[in-house]
């Protein structure tokens, strides 16, 4: 277990002006309030603040973070209050130990709890000092080192927790190294056979082609000397779990995967970035599409690097990332490079970027989120995404998640631009809005007035925002569809019992039913989640009991002569509680069609053959028949299930016709006996319901009218 000197000693490494004497109270409070406390393995507890304490060191971090590694644990599992913490180490030793107990006691994988309010939490406790997420992630990492001594079931627990939540946090970060190895501790415990593979296919591997990194350290430095460039030259092989991860995502075997190898190169000034990429180039031919220049264009975190894949020695290909020395620190550090020392001074890194920002930034786009499902993709798509660089046709360049689509670009602009979005180029080339986007491409969005978002969109796009934009306004259209709706079976509710439907009425309604005002109480008849006929028993309790017998077909329409016919206009099917209008024929009879109906143009000119009719206000019987056009999955039971849910709404199929068959799918028009319009839309919604109905539409046809018509000599 290092000592209380031997800390101070790792501190004094990159701050001699460490405060030594923080640092030993703090050691010694924490060994005294842990005393008698034991780790799974038996070694005492206190050693592991300790362990927390020394990997912060590795970060350079200031006296505060190391003193509250320290302590981390002293107000969760110890006597120890906030209050004698703030006394004894000040007021921002305290608050970022209370900040880790707080992050501590959230659950984040348990199945009791909100997983999304949880990161809200987080995010919160981040918020306020992200010093305490570096603490945490160390503690994390040296758990997961010591993973060991738990019990089985506990270690795939904290491994899941990990590799879903804090691997993917710490990558965020831009702390790599700190992601790579809690994803291999997690992936030792998760697939412990997986891991064992790939290292015994190394070991073959290096048997068989000898140390292949020293080898091709060698010929990167000599191309580097032959062209005059200083720089460093590391090359390692990548860890077991990012190669098993690209051999699922490429779904390769091992020995077809050939990037299995890494090399940084090390410069002195960002001139010499490009020189070292010039010099590799010329001597090995670079892999198409495998560039990104992240000096030029940033990560979030302060990420910049130059990354190649070249094919080296032999054909294997080869990874290289080319940076300067400040970049390098930033990318080891990730945001944490905001507190580092170097050369016993608070480092100033140019490219490191303010923590306050950094987590503004990451957060702005979840406060759309209207639910916890929502927040939580938004997290998790931000956490695991990379970054491509676009721009926009004035050259503007806007940062995309890897993924990304047109309809994402269009949404980052302007949720208004995503909205009316209805068409995309890229590179002055027309593309479907599901293209994915890559680096340095030029994409301009072609909106229309009046379009609105579909809810294939969902499928397409990859960013949260746009994803909560999508949502919100098939929201909305669903709700102004609904309400629209409901106004209409309400009004001949109303219509069925003699009353007026006014905004007074509804009000009151609403009010009794226990919703917000009437426009909630429209929404919800018109979703079918209340009936029209639940607000008249609401308001008319003794005239919803006394609407009588079911209305006969013979007499169902008012406004005509005791001994007068009429027929329905096959062309647009009225049925009662629709709006209508007579037409005479030669003295012969009457022809009600729906006041919409397209086949009254032909009559504006003869208003003497119009008779303003209304259905009676009664309950009438399900003898109407209206014809639906469907287009439905072709699949085993489709079929026969949508007629089932026709007859579960009391209404009768009396006539079937397939207009067309695809292997894929039919389109038919169902011809349905109903009471009302209330009793249509009730079928309609039914259906529309249905996962296996791609569309449902009233069959409307002008030519049957003529038809008809001739055949009855009217």
């Amino acid at each position: 277990m290092i000592d209380a000197d031997d800390l101070i000693a790792l501190v004094r490494n990159y701050n001699p002006k460490t405060d030594a004497d923080l640092i030993r109270a703090a050691y010694d409070y924490g060994a005294k309030m842990h005393e008698g406390q034991l780790r799974h393995s038996g070694e005492p507890y206190f050693s592991h603040p300790i362990e927390v304490a020394a990997i912060l060191t590795e970060m350079k971090l200031d006296d505060a973070t190391i003193a509250t590694a320290l302590l981390h644990d002293t107000i969760e599992d110890t006597r120890s209050t906030y209050g004698e913490i703030a006394k004894k180490f000040g007021t921002e030793v305290a608050e970022l130990v209370d900040g880790v107990t707080k992050l501590t006691n959230l659950q984040l994988s348990s199945s009791e709890t909100k997983q999304a309010e949880n990161f809200r939490k987080l995010f919160f406790a981040m918020s306020k000092d992200l010093r305490v997420i570096l603490v945490k992630l160390s503690d994390r990492l040296h758990n997961m080192r010591t993973i060991k001594s738990m019990r089985p079931d506990k270690q795939v627990q904290k491994a899941r927790e990990t590799m879903d939540i804090y691997a993917p946090l710490a990558g965020r970060m831009g702390m790599q190294w700190m992601r790579d190895e809690l994803e291999d501790l997690s992936f030792r415990v998760l697939n412990p056979e997986g891991r064992n593979s790939i290292m015994r296919r190394f070991i073959t591997l290096q048997r068989e082609t000898g140390d292949v990194v020293q080898q091709i350290t060698k010929d990167i430095r000599k191309e580097l000397d032959r062209a005059g460039l200083e720089a460093d030259v590391y090359g390692r092989a990548k860890k077991p779990y990012s190669i098993w991860r690209k051999m699922q995502e490429k779904d390769q075997g091992f020995s077809r995967l050939s990037d299995i190898y890494g090399f940084r190169v090390i410069t002195g000034s960002e001139a010499d970035c490009y020189g070292v990429l010039g010099a590799i180039h010329q001597r090995w031919r670079a892999v198409p599409g495998r560039f990104k220049d992240y000096i030029s264009q940033p990560k979030s975190n302060g990420y910049r690097s130059i990354h190649t894949t070249v094919s080296g020695r032999d054909g294997k290909r080869v990874e290289v990332q080319i940076r300067t020395r400040e970049m390098h620190e930033v990318a080891e550090a990730g945001v944490a490079a905001h507190w580092a020392y170097r050369d016993g001074q608070r480092a100033e890194n140019p490219f490191a970027v303010d923590p306050a920002e950094w987590i503004a930034s990451l957060t702005e786009r979840f406060d759309s989120a209207e639910d916890h499902d929502e927040f939580l993709e938004h997290v998790k798509m931000e956490m695991y995404s990379d970054q491509v660089f676009c721009f926009t046709p004035k050259g503007e360049v806007v940062k995309m998640p890897r993924g990304a689509t047109p309809l994402d670009f269009a949404y980052a602009i302007h949720t208004r631009i995503g909205d009316g979005c209805v068409g995309a180029k890229i590179d002055g080339i027309r593309v479907p809005l599901w293209t994915r986007l890559k680096n340095g491409q030029s994409v301009e969005i072609i909106t229309a007035e009046g379009q609105r978002p579909q809810a294939t969109w969902i499928d397409i796009v990859a960013t949260g925002r746009a994803k909560a934009a999508i949502r919100r306004s098939l929201r909305e259209e669903d709700r102004e569809r609904f309400e629209k709706l409901g106004k209409e079976l309400v009004r001949v509710a109303f219509e069925h019992v003699g009353k007026r439907m006014t905004d007074k009425a509804l009000s009151t309604a609403a009010k009794h039913m226990g919703l917000t005002d009437a426009s909630d109480l429209l929404a919800e008849v018109g979703s079918a989640e209340i009936g029209a006929r639940q607000v008249i028993e609401t308001l008319y309790p003794d005239l919803a009991s006394k609407t009588g017998d079911e209305i006969d077909a013979a007499r169902a329409v008012v406004g005509l002569p005791r001994e007068q016919g009429f027929r329905r206009a096959p062309c647009c099917q009225p049925v009662p509680g629709e709006r209508i209008v007579g037409i005479t024929y030669r003295g012969k009879g009457v022809v009600i069609h729906t006041i919409d109906c397209p086949a009254l143009e032909e009559f504006e000119d003869q208003t003497s053959r119009w008779i303003d009719l209304r259905w009676h206000s009664g309950v009438h019987k399900p003898v109407y028949d209206v014809s639906l056009e469907l287009t439905i999955t072709n699949d085993a039971g489709v079929l026969g299930r949508l007629c089932t849910q026709i007859g579960e709404q009391k209404a009768n199929i009396s006539n079937l016709q397939f207009l067309d068959r695809k292997p894929d799918f039919f389109r038919l028009i169902v011809d349905v006996e109903l009471r009302d319009v209330e009793h249509l839309h009730a079928v309609m919604l039914a259906l529309e319901a249905d996962s296996d109905v791609a569309s449902i539409d009233r069959h409307r046809d002008p030519a049957r009218k003529v038809k008809e018509l001739v055949k009855e000599k009217l």
